[in-house]
């Protein structure tokens, strides 16, 4: 198997495990992997997912020696699996990048696709691909100018460069930096914030934020307050205002 699914209380942990080759994607790696973010969002036991690479590498993107061996990933326009398999999805929980060494090509959509990317100070992002004639087609041009503007993701699509791990935190395309092979340590401690959080409520927020950019204004406005609304009705908003009554969470404490 090349990729690893586990589970630390409420949290999975999804391991690209191909060393070997950096953690590049062929066409079965890539069908595990929307596997087991399909397995994980259907888990109501689990609300986070951290998504990391074996060996000291994140992902050096689509495995090119198997496209040029005829067996490249699954390039179609319809169908849920894209050719780095999960980079479509929708899913109704946050996922977490844990970003050491190489996280490249592919492997940046890949982070791309994550909600938030912890990286390793050493660690290193980039359109890799530019040199080798690969086009993006995991979204890599559709979320990289959203997260960082235009203007940046222009500088490293166009380019190609290597964007270390300082950089990509200036721009705020890393959320959090961590020490050498400390991402995953990181990635479990803000994990565990984020899980420890009302649920329904956290997913009800995140879900309009994704659904806003297809929508006018309007329709984003009315589609907060309906999801907004839901929230209400679940009665986790009620228990909530209960305990900030009774002391807990005053004065900003977490």
């Amino acid at each position: 198997m090349t990729v690893a699914f586990e589970t630390r209380e409420n949290i999975a942990i999804v391991t690209i495990d191909r060393p070997e080759r950096r953690n590049a994607v062929d066409g079965p790696t890539a069908q595990l992997l929307f596997d087991a973010f399909e397995h994980f969002d259907r888990d109501e036991s689990l609300s986070v997912a951290i998504l990391r690479g074996a060996g000291g590498n994140f992902c050096a993107g689509a495995d090119l020696k198997a496209v040029a061996a005829g067996a490249g990933n699954r390039v179609e326009e319809t169908g849920p699996l894209a050719p780095m398999g999960p980079t479509r999805m929708q899913l109704s929980k946050p996922v977490i990048a844990a970003v050491e060494g190489f996280a490249v090509a592919g492997g940046m959509e890949l982070a791309l696709w994550c909600d938030l990317r912890v990286m390793a100070k050493s660690a290193r992002f980039g359109i890799f691909c530019r040199r080798f004639g690969v086009p993006l087609i995991d979204m890599g041009t559709v979320r990289l100018p959203r997260l960082i503007g235009q203007s940046r993701a222009s500088d490293l699509i166009l380019t190609g460069r290597e964007l270390l791990a300082e950089e990509a935190f200036d721009i705020g395309l890393a959320n959090r930096l961590a020490d050498d092979g400390a991402a995953l340590d990181t990635a479990l401690e803000l994990a565990s914030q984020i899980a420890a959080f009302p649920q329904r409520c956290l997913r009800n927020d995140r879900r309009s934020m994704h659904e806003q950019w297809s929508l006018d204004h309007d329709s984003a406005m009315r589609n907060e307050l309906l999801l907004g609304k839901e929230t209400l009705r679940s009665g986790e908003t009620l228990s909530g205002a209960t305990a900030f009554t009774q002391g807990k969470g005053r004065h900003g404490a977490f």
